[in-house]
């Protein structure tokens, strides 16, 4: 009998264009105010973010449909949604440059150009998210792009941090990304800023040290990442006067304090379990439970998905178009825009979010990330310094030399004994026993060295 079954496509197909529209912003604002002459345009950013989205999400509603299993593959693979996420590049700079050359000579007042560093910065936080998903992948030139895109809002470091400390931290105490129930976004912000940039120096630092190197050297991804803001910064200062500096530094703060108050809301109280006793103990593997997710459209194609975050920890590497929604996980009230509104005033944020929190768990306060003050008893907190130092080396049994490869369960990344692994730090050679057991995947950040599969085949010549 002849199957009837309609191919599946993806329905947010061309819907995913709608996230270029952000970086255009500058050129909408701009081209408003030469027509009207109306200042108000250059806060376009702020108003579009914290008023328009969120009206869009509750009239557009959820969309809680996942791509089959069997089409998952033939999606990653389609270079169309990639592009788009190339695209947003050229357009973001073009207006971050065309900005800053209106500061510099378009004879504003202050006011306007406070405005229109602010609604620059709403479009730099936005490329942020860019950076998040260009950062993820395997392929070195999107790694590349996620730097580029990091550059405008001096927060290069985020690249190192978040892909190799938060994602192995999530949902802990130790993570500065992981906001604590109880604690408002105004101590959580300095909090995460300070402690990403320090966990981010860190965790270069230790890598670099593995192969017995000092880290100030242009191998040093967080020093290379700031000298592409130096040198953006250095360029549009010379090129229109120190005048600018002050609109450069707004719009920098505005864009990464965007991106953390989304981190504030995306894992608000969540806690990993710790599982295993004596050597063996370590916090349980990261699961949809963790994360807060949100299936307001409006806001996943802008943010191309970020809201789907619960895969997205499971399965850094997998691309935007293919996330997908878990019944287990916990449900924000409405879209990242919206809560982003609600976590400016504190009193209605904790009134909104502590209880779905501790609905989420059964009531059990064990179970929360709680801030210091709610704490039941002075437990000392460890933080991202202290936390799974990775150069700290238990060795394992001589078993583990016979395999010569060692493969991810997760992403697939393959350690090869033959070939080691110079940007981890490993020399050829290094066999298995010999890497820190504190290791995990340097392509996913979700499996310890614990989780390694041996693979029964030849390493690559």
């Amino acid at each position: 009998m002849t199957s009837t079954r309609r191919p599946w496509r993806d329905k947010k197909r061309y819907l995913w264009l709608i996230g270029l529209v952000v970086p255009s912003l500058a050129f909408i604002a701009i081209a408003m105010w030469h027509l009207t002459g109306w200042g108000a345009w250059f806060w376009i950013g702020p108003v579009v973010i914290l008023g328009v989205v969120p009206a869009i999400d509750l009239v557009a509603g959820l969309d809680r449909s996942n791509p089959p299993d069997d089409m998952i593959e033939s999606l990653e693979k389609d270079r169309y949604y990639r592009w788009i996420t190339y695209l947003f590049l050229p357009i973001q700079y073009a207006g971050f440059v065309g900005a800053m050359y209106l500061v510099a000579r378009g004879g504003l007042d202050a006011l306007d150009r406070v405005g229109i560093a602010v609604s620059i910065g709403c479009i730099g936080g936005i490329g942020i998210n860019t950076a998040h998903e260009l950062g993820h992948k395997k392929e070195a030139h999107e790694r590349w792009l996620s730097k580029i895109a990091l550059a405008q809002s001096f927060y290069g470091h985020f690249y190192i941090e978040h892909n190799r400390g938060h994602h192995v931290r999530v949902a802990t105490p130790e993570d500065p990304a992981s906001a604590r129930m109880g604690e408002s976004l105004y101590r959580f912000w300095p909090r995460t800023v300070a402690g990403s940039l320090r966990s981010a120096w860190n965790l270069e630092r230790r890598r670099i040290a593995r192969r017995g190197k000092h880290p100030f050297r242009l191998s040093n991804d967080v020093l290379n990442a700031w000298l592409m803001s130096v040198a953006l910064w250095g360029g549009l200062v010379g090129w229109l006067g120190v005048g600018i500096a002050p609109y450069l530094v707004i719009q920098a703060v505005v864009g990464f304090s965007l991106l953390e108050v989304v981190n504030y809301m995306e894992h608000y109280g969540m806690l990993r379990r710790r599982v295993g006793v004596g050597e063996r103990e370590r916090y349980e593997r990261v699961d949809p439970t963790h994360s807060w997710n949100s299936n307001n459209i409006a806001t996943n194609v802008l943010l191309y998905h970020l809201q789907r975050h619960s895969d997205h920890h499971a399965n850094p590497t997998r691309r935007y178009q293919s996330l997908r929604d878990f019944e287990e996980s916990p449900v924000l009230p409405t879209g990242y825009a919206g809560m982003i509104v609600l976590a400016l005033v504190p009193s209605v944020w904790r009134r909104v979010m502590d209880p779905r929190v501790l609905a989420h768990v059964g009531g059990d306060i064990g179970r929360v990330n709680l801030a210091p003050h709610l704490r039941p008893s002075a437990e000392p907190v460890e933080t991202a310094d202290d936390a799974r130092d990775p150069v700290s080396t238990r060795w394992t049994d001589g078993e583990s030399d016979q395999a010569l490869s060692w493969r991810c369960p997760g992403c697939g990344y393959t350690y090869e004994v033959v070939a080691g692994d110079e940007r981890e730090g490993f020399a050829a050679g290094t066999a298995w026993s010999r890497i820190p057991e504190a290791w995990c995947c340097p392509d996913c950040g979700v499996r310890d060295k614990v989780d390694f599969v041996a693979v029964d085949h030849e390493p690559a010549s």
